[in-house]
C-alpha cells in the first residue's frame, strides 16, 4: 500500500484558517472562599432586623434602605419587607373594613 494522502491519519488535529482550536474550560479551584460582603455581619443584621421592627421608624428607615444607595443585600431585604409590609397593610386595612362592617350592623338593631 502506497502512503497516498487519503491513507494518511494525520496526528495533530487538522483545523480550518481563523478557526481555534478548542481549549477546555478551566476547572473550579475548591481552595476559593466565597466573597463575603463586609457589610454582612452578624451585628449589622441584629441592627438591621431591630431598627426595622419599630413600627413608623422601621417603614421609613426600610424605604431609605430599599431606594438609597445601600449595599445589594440590604437593598434587597428592605425591598422584600416593604412587599410584605404593604400587604400586611391592606390586609388589615380589609379585616378592619370587615369587622367594623358588622359591628355597625350589628348596633343598628339596638
Amino acid at each position: 500500500m502506497e502512503n497516498s494522502p487519503n491513507n494518511q491519519i494525520p496526528q495533530t488535529p487538522q483545523y480550518q484558517p481563523g478557526q481555534t482550536p478548542y481549549t477546555p474550560p478551566p476547572t473550579m479551584q475548591y481552595t476559593q472562599q466565597p466573597q463575603v460582603n463586609p457589610d454582612d455581619t452578624l451585628g449589622n443584621w441584629m441592627l438591621t432586623l431591630f431598627l426595622a421592627g419599630i413600627p413608623v421608624v422601621g417603614f421609613i428607615l426600610l424605604l431609605v434602605w430599599g431606594f438609597g444607595s445601600n449595599p445589594s443585600g440590604r437593598r434587597n431585604y428592605a425591598r422584600a419587607a416593604l412587599i410584605w409590609q404593604i400587604i400586611s397593610i391592606v390586609l388589615w386595612g380589609i379585616l378592619f373594613a370587615a369587622m367594623g362592617s358588622t359591628i355597625a350592623g350589628a348596633l343598628r338593631y339596638y
